[in-house]
């Protein structure tokens, strides 16, 4: 159920990232397959959680390119290694940009690209998921270890969303950039 693009089976599952640009994004790539080398890393903020669309995927990126249009591009500071203790999940948090990432969610959750998500939205850059549960404070310790290891730049400029939907092999496909403006636009809402 879905197209084929490149042999990947396309399913109905989108998202909306940015992701981290190099060294900063080539270092998280690393650190994330030296914990689940299994994966397959391209270190990114999430903006809209995997979801299925009940519209079609015209209409979702119209309301993403309209909404996205009305925000400026910001400063993201990545801060310590954490875990969300529901789910095991170990990231990292953001020291600053977490406010204005809440307020895109909160505009893009809606119309086309509307879902009910499980959790509430919490900004961060996921290091590690799905652990068997004896492996995960070895991780999350491990994780630490390999954070404080880097010593380049913790700050980027989040300039573009992507769009991307998902595979029946788990390859995310991007559909649509959106650039975010450089000068200070009206928010709505």
């Amino acid at each position: 159920m879905g197209c084929e693009d490149n042999g990947h089976v396309r399913v109905n599952q989108y998202a909306l990232v940015s992701y981290i640009q190099d060294p900063l994004g080539s270092f998280l790539d690393r650190l994330r397959l030296r914990l689940t080398p299994e994966c397959r890393p391209h270190a990114h903020v999430t903006i809209l959680p995997p979801r299925p669309l009940r519209d079609s995927e015209e209409r979702a990126e119209a309301g993403i390119r309209d909404i996205s249009a009305q925000f400026q591009s910001f400063e993201v500071k990545l801060g310590s290694v954490e875990i969300f203790e529901t789910t095991e999940v170990i990231y990292i948090e953001l020291d600053r940009g977490a406010r204005e990432l809440r307020r895109i969610h909160q505009l893009l959750n809606a119309g086309a690209a509307h879902f009910d998500e499980p959790y509430t939205f919490h900004p961060h850059i996921t290091l590690a998921q799905s652990l068997p549960h004896e492996r995960v404070a070895e991780t999350l310790g491990l994780a630490r270890q390999l954070w404080s290891e880097w010593k380049g730049n913790v700050v980027f400029p989040l300039e573009e969303l992507c769009f991307v939907q998902n595979t029946e092999q788990n390859v995310w496909l991007d559909l649509m950039h959106f650039r975010l403006a450089h000068e200070p636009a009206e928010i709505a809402g």
